[in-house]
């Protein structure tokens, strides 16, 4: 067997040190956070989750969903992490599909980063007067004029104020879009949401064409209260009334995200990772702390990878030779 050349090694270990793009401004890089996603088969060998509660209607099928409601009337069924998420900065895509026989249908499913977790309640499956964000993914039209369902909308909880079920929300609308086709679309539906700490939030999805992403929403801190708590659970809930639709979840995908370079659209610079809530009382030295701390880190990883592969390719030259006499 043929030794590969150590060029060929240090080619291997720099792209096995690369960071990972999440994000359209390739001065922002990403962290996987598998502590709050989820893919097929979505449980682990004992049939639970490590990192998810799942309760009501939820129906796991290993190989396909996890769904949320069947398309029956009167279910709820959620799914919350088991732990907080405590990045600062992070982007969360999710692939869902929203699909039914019947010509009317309802009522849609939510998505959470709320202090409450796991309790069941009349807003989209899950508990009202909560504390936190919710993105609600509303099929069926009460009573609001002038707005095209499929609807979007966020909405920022103060743990106090009632959703306005009635009005499909309006009183409470932090921010909001029309998705004509999101229901039984022919390309798979997503969406993404991407948070920087007291700076923006935004809001993209993906349902007429295939790796086209269609801006729902974009906010900044100096328009609207984004404050998100410190604590906080990522949660997905849907629900059914006398009208009904499955809600299935293919897939959750969290990353923790950093800026690199140049000052990002979120007014950070350097480097700077987002792993917990906690401010240093000095920005600037934190920043460039951190910013030298992970250049040296992947500067000894390279190296150590490097002297391990030409130690390796010694010893192997070495005992090839030795056999040969």
């Amino acid at each position: 067997m043929r030794l590969p050349t150590l060029s060929s090694l240090l080619c291997l270990v720099g792209l096995a040190s690369l960071p990972v793009n999440a994000y359209d401004d390739p001065n922002i890089k990403s962290i996987p956070l598998r502590t709050h996603s989820l893919t097929s088969p979505y449980l682990d060998s004992d049939f639970q989750s490590r990192w998810f509660d799942f309760g009501g209607d939820t129906l796991v099928r290993a190989d396909k969903y996890i769904r949320l409601t069947a398309d029956r009337p009167s279910q709820q069924g959620w799914i919350y992490s088991r732990v907080p998420l405590t990045a600062t900065n992070w982007q969360i895509e999710l692939e869902f599909e929203i699909s039914g026989s019947g010509t009317l249908h309802g009522d849609g499913f939510a998505l959470w980063l709320t202090k409450q977790r796991a309790t069941q309640g009349p807003v989209f499956g899950a508990t009202d007067k909560f504390e936190g964000l919710g993105i609600f993914f509303d099929t069926y039209k009460n009573n609001r004029p002038g707005v095209t369902f499929p609807y979007v909308m966020a909405m920022m909880g103060d743990g106090q104020t009632t959703y306005d079920q009635a009005h499909d929300g309006k009183a409470n609308e932090l921010a909001g879009c029309s998705a004509r086709g999101l229901r039984n679309a022919p390309v798979p539906t997503k969406a993404r949401l991407t948070y920087f700490q007291d700076k923006s939030l935004s809001l993209e999805l993906q349902y007429k064409t295939e790796d086209s992403w269609i801006e729902c929403f974009s906010l900044s801190a100096e328009d609207s209260n984004i404050a998100i708590p410190s604590v906080a659970y990522l949660g997905l809930s849907a629900e059914t009334g006398e009208l009904s639709d499955n809600h299935d979840i293919i897939s959750l995908k969290a990353e923790n995200l950093y800026s690199v370079g140049r000052k990002d659209g979120a007014g950070n610079r350097g480097s700077e990772k987002s792993s917990g809530r906690g401010r240093s009382s000095s920005p600037k030295a934190k920043k460039e702390s951190g910013s030298w701390t992970w250049f040296l880190f992947k500067v000894v990883l390279f190296f150590g990878a490097v002297v391990g592969a030409y130690f390796g390719w010694t010893v192997y030259r070495t005992k090839a030779r030795s056999s040969r006499f």
